[in-house]
């Protein structure tokens, strides 16, 4: 078995990891991690309207860009990704979405997920995403499913940041700097064409975390992201 460290970031749309975590994707990838990207949808149907508004755009030609766009931006940030093309607006997983992701658990075997958001009043998707992660991860911590692979341990789940994060009941509990890393996470918003609008807001998003996670520490810290965790944080010797 490779000794490469490896993390796992389910994203519901095909846009949303490079948003939320893309400094943290290419910061691990930096560091030499396996950083695997599962998007469950394209985002084809609520999350690309500037391509819709195009003449003629039909849905098949929607999921095209938008697979390009991530795979453009995975590649920047020194990722892989995946997609399980399950729709969206609205979406909706089955039993055999959560067994491909458990199979991926397993064959991956990360030592943290990234996903979003418990809940979302603007976006049923993102919630749905992470309870889909979860439940994927405890089918691949069960004894008795696919009882001839080996099961994973117990990697700690981490929620990125919503877009109204005050109405998800969300809160920062961690904040990673990636100012090292910001330009490529720049770079990885401008292969994101079809929500332009959204670089500039992610782009404010990253310094104001910046400084707060400079007002909550020593460091100083220009962009940062933030996460809320579900599982405690368990450590050895020293809390320091």
């Amino acid at each position: 078995m490779s000794d490469q460290k490896t993390a796992l970031v389910v994203s519901a749309h095909s846009a949303d990891f490079v948003w939320r975590a893309g400094g943290t994707i290419a910061l691990h990838a930096a560091q030499g991690w396996k950083v695997h990207i599962v998007c469950l949808s394209f985002g084809e149907r609520g999350e690309s309207a500037k391509l819709w508004r195009q003449p003629g755009m039909t849905l098949e030609r929607v999921k095209t860009d938008r697979r390009r766009e991530a795979e453009e931006a995975a590649a920047i940030l020194g990722a892989e990704v995946s997609f399980l093309d399950i729709g969206d607006y609205p979406m909706r997983a089955d039993l055999d979405v959560v067994f491909r992701l458990a199979a991926i658990y397993r064959e991956l075997r990360p030592s943290f997920v990234l996903s979003h958001s418990l809940k979302d009043p603007y976006n049923f998707d993102h919630p749905l995403a992470t309870h889909v992660a979860q439940e994927a991860r405890v089918v691949a911590q069960a004894h008795g499913h696919e009882p001839q692979q080996a099961v994973i341990g117990a990697p700690p789940v981490f929620l990125f940041e919503p877009h109204q994060p005050e109405q998800c009941e969300w809160k920062p509990e961690l904040f990673l700097d990636i100012s090292p890393v910001w330009e490529k996470k720049r770079a990885a918003f401008e292969t994101m064409r079809a929500q332009e609008h959204l670089w500039e807001y992610y782009t404010r998003v990253g310094l104001q975390r910046g400084a707060q996670a400079t007002r909550n520490s020593d460091f100083k810290i220009q962009y940062a992201e933030a996460f809320q965790r579900i599982f405690p944080h368990v450590t050895q010797d020293t809390l320091a």
